[in-house]
């Protein structure tokens, strides 16, 4: 025979309690079984994990309030609206800073951590047009076109969802970004104070980024770039996927030149963008002179070898002496500006 704990007729309250106990995360058979012990039925042992539970909450609440922000609950007036509607919306959201961008339109704007400054031009260009047209700019924080975008919305509006709790400062490079986002704009997490960005939170974190927004714009984004998650994520949510378009030889494009190519919305400028949601066009900027663009003597040098007769790209870089990836950011910044023809084979001329 086996020993054991003595067969009893149960009450029911008490069987109920047992089987929540037991379906309790992270509560395996040992500690169901020591938590029977501690607390002599399972009826006492819920009762104190509950009220446990309430204190952990309430501490939050305080440490949350204590930074300036609070708690929004799926259902709350204040809840983005287009967030709810996602069918994996994160049911609680911290958040610090001014909560009143969120009833504004969004447009996110996501890129390449290694963005070239021709990326980072590209995003700040489309943050800063797009918040004059009224749009809030969200995006994730992280380096590079994240970044770019977040600094240049700062005066006009903008999101940045983080992957770990709010309190979190993460990369540490943009501690002082972090902290001007919380002063002028808003900060988003899921995640509860204290978590740190784990690898797996990234992605979660790009469904709320694009789950924010009416669109979502990708500048640089390669191969495997987790910029195309956010992009992925945006078309299955039924959002707008606008791509800025790149040399086919710069790998850094290879990712976005992809979704061109199975049917996102290319993009040259702002208006792009906003004439899809009906809202006027604005003026047009002045171009950049060529002397602006990054590397200025190669850029000139690149410049200055093409003409209105097509000239191949290779031969381009093998003529100017430069580095294909210098090339395709001069090429990539004449196209923008409209002074710039691709033609087949791989050639371009000035126009």
């Amino acid at each position: 025979m086996f020993d054991g704990p003595a067969a009893c007729e149960i009450d029911p309250a008490e069987r109920r309690a047992r089987l929540r106990l037991a379906r309790t995360p992270r509560l395996g058979p040992v500690s169901f079984r020591e938590a029977l012990d501690h607390f002599g039925s399972a009826l006492v042992a819920c009762r104190e994990l509950d009220a446990v539970a309430d204190a952990g909450i309430a501490r939050e609440e305080q440490a949350l309030a204590a930074l300036g922000g609070r708690f929004l609950v799926i259902g709350d007036a204040d809840y983005p609206a287009g967030l709810a509607a996602v069918p994996d919306a994160p049911p609680v959201l911290s958040a610090v800073g001014d909560i009143g961008l969120l009833r504004r339109e969004t447009i996110a704007i996501v890129g390449a951590r290694e963005a070239s400054l021709a990326g980072h031009r590209l995003a700040a260009a489309f943050a800063a047009g797009l918040g004059s047209a009224g749009f809030t700019i969200a995006s994730g924080l992280a380096r590079g076109i994240d970044t770019a975008a977040h600094e240049a919305a700062l005066a006009t509006g903008t999101v940045a969802v983080l992957a770990g709790g709010i309190d979190q400062v993460y990369p540490p490079r943009n501690a002082g970004l972090q902290a001007a986002v919380a002063a002028r704009g808003l900060l988003l997490s899921e995640s509860p104070l204290g978590t740190p960005p784990v690898a797996r939170a990234f992605p979660r974190r790009n469904r709320i980024v694009s789950g924010l927004s009416l669109g979502v714009i990708v500048v640089e984004a390669a191969a495997r770039s987790g910029s195309l998650i956010t992009a992925q994520r945006a078309a299955e949510q039924g959002r707008e996927v606008f791509v800025v378009p790149g040399s086919p030889i710069d790998p850094r494009y290879e990712g976005s030149n992809n979704l061109i190519r199975d049917g996102a919305i290319l993009v040259r400028d702002v208006n792009d963008i906003i004439s899809v949601f009906g809202k006027p066009r604005l003026p047009p900027q002045p171009s950049e002179k060529p002397s602006q663009m990054p590397c200025d003597r190669d850029a000139a040098g690149v410049v200055a070898a093409l003409g209105p007769t097509p000239t191949a790209v290779d031969e381009l870089v093998r003529r100017c002496q430069v580095s294909a990836a210098t090339v395709a950011e001069v090429l990539l910044a004449l196209e923008l500006e409209g002074r710039l023809e691709r033609h087949r084979g791989n050639r371009v001329s000035l126009i």
